[in-house]
């Protein structure tokens, strides 16, 4: 019996029963709310219902995506929600933001939490994190080789999950803001409009931020072997043959059987699979498109052969029944997965002609069709050699079918009518103070003493000791946004040494970087990839010991006017903000990063040029076309406004300074961000 859960995608109630019958242990699906595919059909309450009842029946386990970023203006849906999805029987949500996870505890505090890929949890730190807040499992990151999951895996008691079939992100989940800047629809919030599958160019290269999807089912069983839980399969937008030919696909790679590789590419792929991150081999042969022989490959004769493993149900299910007929009473007994259900009548009558016979009663009592059961074995008694009318037997089997599909669906957890928390009190008119961030020492000036705190990576910090002296109670330093796991120790390593130095603080927007942070005994500040939007959020990391957080970028003027906690909160004022973060970098020819600078831009299809700029050959970070700039207009209701410097010069960086001290026009072009929109 294999041990790791084959775990399929529903967008659609169609997909739900292909999925089933095609031999997936568990399937994933979404509310029409509150979910990373909110395009797909989706599941209101009675179908919501119906699914989680369907696959119950057959063994099959749900679970719910709650896994998007949340506005205090819809906590109060997102509670009915929760309500929903506990009562409909689901077997775990699946969740992104905490304002999230901290609903569930209060409406529903057994039902099982898995942190949703859109969590960026990438290392042991955040796995560690998720194990103290009660989490169940966690889908890990698309961007791991095979030996990170594996020493991930061995750290942890959570279960863990992983894509091993399906679309890539060009960015890491859950730090992409490209379709929300672009085009005010925010993947964090279940509406990407997919850019970066459009044409962008870089040096000989075509469609340079699209990725092959992946395929992991040559190493499933090593996956299995190594402890992985789940093994998951993306695509809710997809069509129902895709999930037939991935569900049975990876069926058959854990049964040790050969699977149809041509078939499975035909339904849908990118120039074909890659298995890239999972080898550690980041290159340029992952990056690919749909072309038009992707989709002519998809034939009408290539369905009907998938449709052809999906027409009907499969009984799955073992029922053991015990028949008995008295003059008395006839009683017929169910019992399934451990749970009995009986059916009584009236007693059995005396023959004229013939007594009811085992054969007979076996004939009619095994007429399971239609449902997920079958029968396995019978007891019969007939002492008296009584006889019975068909009808009879027959409206006993239908009432002990109901009642037994009843009782496997029947719902036990404790659920309590939690309401929404109102505000105590009207946020007050504050005065942001300025801060600043440098992606070089060498960006920085003395007149930048003047702000409150002073942002600069790690690694200018280990190499500026004695040049930040002076400024060190007012230095942040910024931990690199992602840290995979045989990088963790080093990362660790290097605060400590700083701490001794007599550093204090340090940022991260990651929970695995907050972490280790507060391993290292420093204050930790959270960065805008923590995706903050609420005000339930704010609080949990500032009841976790994060006074200071950077919202959202995805957060409007308005919607940042309306967060209230006590830590301190901020935004950005100025800058070419991170639209992507790459761990397999665009630019990356054939033979690696060759002479790359490490600063560089891909343009979009209308020739608009977008920085990339390389950190240390471990990731690289696509920014915006043209910078933020808001001082002069907009004021914003925090605690404090950052600047973010990328590629400016010294000279240029102390004019931004003039110009935010002093709310001047900005003589270059520029944009408000998000701030006077509203993103979807």
């Amino acid at each position: 019996m294999n041990n790791a859960e084959i775990l399929a995608p529903v967008g659609s109630y169609e997909q739900l029963l292909v999925a089933v019958r095609s031999g997936a242990n568990a399937v994933y699906l979404g509310t029409k709310n509150f979910n990373a595919r909110r395009n797909a059909d989706n599941f209101d309450n009675f179908n919501l219902n119906e699914a989680v009842k369907y696959c119950h029946s057959y063994n099959v386990k749900v679970y719910v995506t709650l896994n998007t970023i949340v506005f205090d203006k819809e906590l109060e849906s997102l509670y009915e929600t929760i309500k929903e999805i506990a009562l409909s029987g689901a077997d775990a949500v699946i969740v992104q933001d905490f304002a999230t996870v901290k609903a569930v505890k209060k409406i529903c505090p057994t039902l099982p939490l898995h942190a949703s890929t859109q969590m960026a949890v990438h290392n042991v730190s955040g796995v560690k994190v998720l194990e103290k807040l009660g989490f169940s499992r966690v889908v890990l990151a698309r961007e791991l080789s095979f030996k990170e999951i594996e020493r991930i895996v061995k750290s942890t008691k959570l279960e863990t999950e992983v894509f091993v079939h399906g679309a890539h992100c060009m960015s890491v989940s859950g730090n992409c803001y490209i379709s929300a800047f672009l085009g005010e629809r925010s993947g964090n919030r279940g509406l990407c409009a997919q850019p970066c599958r459009l044409d962008w160019k870089v040096d000989n290269k075509n469609f340079a931020l699209s990725l092959k999807d992946m395929s992991y089912i040559d190493h499933i069983k090593e996956l299995e072997k190594i402890g992985v839980t789940s093994l998951k399969i993306e695509g809710r937008m997809k069509r129902p043959e895709y999930v037939a030919s991935s569900v049975t696909s990876c069926k058959n790679a854990l049964n040790n059987k050969d699977y149809d590789k041509d078939l499975l590419k035909a339904v849908f792929s990118r120039n074909g699979f890659t298995d890239g991150y999972l080898m550690d081999k980041r290159n340029s042969d992952m990056f690919g498109y749909r072309s038009k022989d992707d989709v002519t490959s998809a034939t009408n004769d290539v369905f009907k052969e998938l449709q052809n493993l999906y027409k009907t149900d499969t009984p799955v299910t073992p029922v053991d029944m015990t028949f008995s007929v008295t003059k008395e009473s006839t009683i017929l007994e169910l019992t399934a997965n451990g749970v009995t259900v009986t059916a009584i009548t009236d007693g059995g009558e005396v023959p004229i002609k013939n007594v009811l016979s085992f054969e007979i009663a076996e004939k009619n009592l095994k007429k399971l069709g239609g449902t997920p059961y079958f029968l396995r074995e019978i007891k019969f008694n007939n002492p008296e050699n009584l006889t019975l009318s068909l009808s009879v037997i027959n409206a006993l089997r239908r009432e002990c079918v109901e009642k037994l599909t009843r009782e496997l669906n029947s719902v036990t957890r404790e659920i309590y009518d939690v309401k929404l928390e109102t505000k105590k009190s009207v946020n007050q008119i504050k005065v942001p103070s300025l801060r600043a961030r440098f992606f070089k020492f060498s960006q920085y000036s003395p007149e930048f003493d003047q702000c409150e705190y002073l942002i600069f990576p790690i690694k200018e910090v280990l190499n500026n000791i004695e040049s930040l002296e002076k400024i060190k109670e007012k230095t942040v330093i910024e931990l690199p946004d992602l840290i995979y796991p045989f990088f963790e120790d080093k990362v660790s390593e290097k605060l400590k040494e700083l701490k001794n130095y007599g550093f204090k603080n340090a940022i991260s927007g990651n929970i695995g970087g907050i972490e280790i942070i507060k391993t290292a005994g420093l204050n930790a500040f959270g960065g805008h990839t923590l995706n903050i939007a609420n005000s339930d959020s704010a609080n949990f990391y500032n009841n976790n010991g994060v006074k200071d957080l950077t919202l959202s970028v995805e957060l409007s003027a308005k919607s940042i006017d309306n967060i209230s906690t006590n830590a301190k909160i901020g935004a950005y004022c100025y800058g070419n903000l991170p639209l992507m973060f790459f761990r397999n970098c665009p630019l990356k020819q054939k033979d690696g990063c060759g002479n790359c600078s490490g600063k560089r831009e891909i343009t979009d299809r209308k020739n608009i040029n977008f920085p990339v700029i390389c950190h240390d050959k471990m990731y690289s970070v696509l920014h915006n076309s043209v910078p933020l700039y808001i001082c002069d207009k907009i004021n914003l209701n925090c605690d404090f406004v950052t600047m973010y410097f990328t590629n400016e010069s010294k000279s240029e960086c102390k004019e931004i300074l003039n110009l935010c001290k002093n709310k001047q026009p900005a003589p270059f072009k520029k944009t408000a961000g998000l701030y006077l929109r509203e993103v979807l």
